[in-house]
């Protein structure tokens, strides 16, 4: 009977009323995309980062912005840290990490990267085994076993 009246009241509750419910109770989380860009000699793209504590160097990427879809928040934001164009953006994982939730993609691309705003230190393509020692593990496991596979014949995007 609780229930019963509880679904009536809620379905006569406007929208920003059921929103703002909804939100009161639901935990908060943040949403990033991340991509692994290849070239066409093999080498990972890889970023040495003002803002990322514990490693500077990572693959690039940075939040999503409201509204924006995730592919276009990846091609964005490396447009923005490298002025980079990428392309076969598909998606490679989704991972969670406490509250936050991260899109990971792979893409190719070519080029040099031109830094641009204050948050990039230095960008560089790199091999597998020239990758920085103080990448975060589970970056450095993706790229090799994704270098790995594209090695063997596998497409970026397959």
């Amino acid at each position: 009977m609780l229930l019963a009246i509880a679904r009536m009241i809620w379905k006569v509750l406007p929208y920003r009323a059921r929103l703002f419910a909804i939100r009161t109770v639901q935990d908060k989380f943040t949403v990033s995309v991340v991509a692994l860009v290849v070239n066409p000699a093999g080498e990972v793209l890889v970023l040495d980062h003002f803002l990322r504590p514990g490693s500077s160097w990572g693959l690039p990427g940075g939040f999503i912005d409201p509204g924006e879809s995730p592919e276009a928040a990846v091609r964005r934001e490396l447009k923005e840290e490298t002025g980079l164009e990428i392309s076969d953006v598909s998606l490679l994982e989704v991972r969670t990490i406490r509250r936050h939730v991260e899109i990971l993609f792979r893409a190719k691309g070519d080029g040099e990267p031109v830094l641009g705003g204050r948050e990039i230190r230095a960008a560089r393509w790199f091999k597998a085994e020239d990758l920085p020692s103080d990448m975060y593990d589970h970056q450095r496991e993706m790229i090799i076993r994704e270098l790995e596979r594209i090695g063997s014949g596998d497409e970026v995007t397959g």
